[in-house]
């Protein structure tokens, strides 16, 4: 698989990475252990050298990272997040000094590891002054345990003054075909200050990839069963995009999945997705996609494609914003 660079960090990434949540959380039921460990392993098999996960996932979550990835440490890019209050989004928000530390150090154990590769702030905290956050981790890169800081769905201001006290390198945010919001508001700031872009949920929480109709039915812990998005009715207007991403695909001979990420490397040189699955089938179509070659009027007829579909169903809803400060 090729690889990139996130902005002028100098971190070498595959271009397609693999987002570790949805394999303890999030979207159904959890994989085994064994079955989880071998699904990262494959990844890494297929070339993918850039993993995510987080303490909010589960000690499982990076445990399982850790287990999978110790044969081969060197040889990949492990992310984890701090920034919630006792590792649950659920609790509110916490960064702390204190806090990031303590954090950083748990997440080594689990992860079996001496270092962090990437270590983001997994959302702002606006009790904590952002100067603050970026100094207790600056003085973690110091020490040698992390090795780049990065935030996840700041807006620019935050990612300014971030910069000035520690650079940052990398913003993880979600960013799709039906969530471009990102493209006004922080790929400009970005590019200028020459940080890397991290999509997560690049395929839309799954949508995207064709699989999903308006009678699909979620597992009880699902997510995607409390998101306005992914209701019947939304579903239904929503899948004239898959439909317009089909007939661009069936012409390159590609997925709907492939042509979504696809476009996402096309954006900029300096991003690199993150999208999860539990499947091995999935995992080998989404690396497929580093080898989909979008040409300026591939892209034109995508954009031309888009424009005329107007997207229905918020992304989340006001509790749900409220809770994860988005």
């Amino acid at each position: 698989m090729k690889k990139r660079i996130l902005g002028d960090s100098g971190l070498e990434v595959s271009a397609i990475g693999l987002g570790c949540m949805g394999l303890t959380r999030g979207w159904g039921p959890a994989a085994g252990t064994d079955e989880a460990v071998k699904l990262i392993r494959a990844a890494v098999e297929r070339g993918v050298t850039f993993f995510d996960t987080a303490e909010s996932y589960g000690e499982a979550n990076e445990k399982i990272v850790g287990e999978a990835l110790a044969p081969v440490r060197d040889q990949v890019v492990i992310a984890t997040k701090f920034g919630w209050k006792d590792g649950a989004f659920t609790a509110g928000r916490d960064s702390r000094p204190e806090r990031i530390r303590f954090v950083a150090e748990q997440s080594l154990k689990r992860l079996k590891t001496d270092r962090i590769d990437l270590f983001y702030q997994h959302r702002v905290d606006p009790k904590i002054p952002i100067e603050d956050v970026a100094g207790a981790v600056g003085k973690l890169i110091a020490e040698g345990k992390v090795k780049n800081f990065g935030l996840c769905e700041a807006g620019e201001e935050v990612i300014r003054r971030a910069q000035a006290v520690q650079p940052v390198s990398a913003l993880q945010s979600e960013y799709s075909l039906w969530w471009r919001e990102p493209e006004q508001s922080v790929l400009p700031t970005l590019e200028e200050l020459g940080i890397g872009f991290v999509p997560y949920s690049p395929l839309g929480k799954g949508f995207l990839t064709g699989a999903i109709t308006e009678d699909t039915t979620f597992e009880r812990n699902d997510w995607r069963n409390t998101l306005p998005r992914f209701a019947p009715e939304a579903r239904k207007v929503n899948l004239a995009l898959i439909e317009l991403l089909g007939e661009i695909a069936d012409a390159k001979r590609a997925t709907r999945a492939q042509i979504a990420l696809a476009w996402l490397l096309a954006q900029k040189p300096w991003i690199a997705p993150i999208p999860g699955t539990t499947k091995v089938h999935r995992l080998d179509e989404n690396a497929g996609a580093d080898r989909v070659e979008l040409t300026p009027d591939d892209r034109a007829r995508i954009e031309a494609a888009v424009a005329k579909i107007q997207i229905q169903g918020a992304r989340y809803t006001v509790q749900q914003l409220e809770a994860i400060d988005l």
